[in-house]
């Protein structure tokens, strides 16, 4: 299992790797998002794609990068991490609006809808989140709310007919619970492709 790590100039992406890598029993292949066009990533041959969190808003293409392209071009399963699940959805017609408070290293109850990405985790777990940005609630046709705090900020989405998803909070983190599940399963949701299909 080879993961595509796309880091946006993130501190946490290091964590990512070392998780996934342990999942994966194989590195992840770590790429910055302006480090290649999307033509020069399909000559790498990789299995999913992890967007990682990162320090910008994902309508400036310079926070986000070559995200936007990988996101509406591949077919392989993408997770986006933080500003990764933000991108996501704004790429599908959400909207990314200022949190009503902004959240840096704070713990937060999360429930779910048993998606995919969930299984076997409890229906309330605690997160850890870093962001200023949410998604807004009213989310397009193509998008499913999986995941949400008590005061119903949306934590998770998945794309309703491609194999995307992404979460708000930090599963990398060793300060939420079941995060190595969350990653585990994202890795189950591969089918085993050549590049794009």
């Amino acid at each position: 299992m080879r993961t595509l790590l796309i880091d946006n100039y993130d501190s946490y992406t290091f964590n990512l790797y070392q998780l996934i890598a342990s999942i994966n029993e194989e590195l992840p292949i770590v790429v910055r998002n302006d480090q290649y066009s999307w033509n020069e990533l399909q000559s790498i041959s990789f299995d999913n794609v992890i967007i990682s969190p990162g320090p910008g808003t994902p309508t400036k293409e310079k926070d986000f990068g070559v995200c936007r392209d990988v996101l509406r071009l591949s077919e392989v399963p993408i997770l986006g991490v933080c500003l990764g699940h933000q991108g996501f959805a704004h790429t599908f017609g959400a909207k990314v609006v200022k949190a009503p408070t902004p959240m840096h290293g704070r713990i937060s109850k999360v429930f779910h809808n048993d998606s995919e990405l969930f299984k076997g985790v409890p229906q309330e777990f605690e997160v850890v989140r870093y962001h200023s940005l949410i998604v807004e609630d009213d989310l397009p046709t193509c998008l499913q709310k999986t995941a949400w705090t008590a005061d119903g900020i949306i934590m998770g989405l998945q794309h309703t007919e491609k194999p995307i998803c992404g979460v708000q909070f930090h599963p990398e983190s060793i300060c939420t619970e079941f995060g190595h599940q969350i990653l585990e399963n994202f890795s189950l949701m591969n089918k085993k492709t050549t590049i794009y299909g």
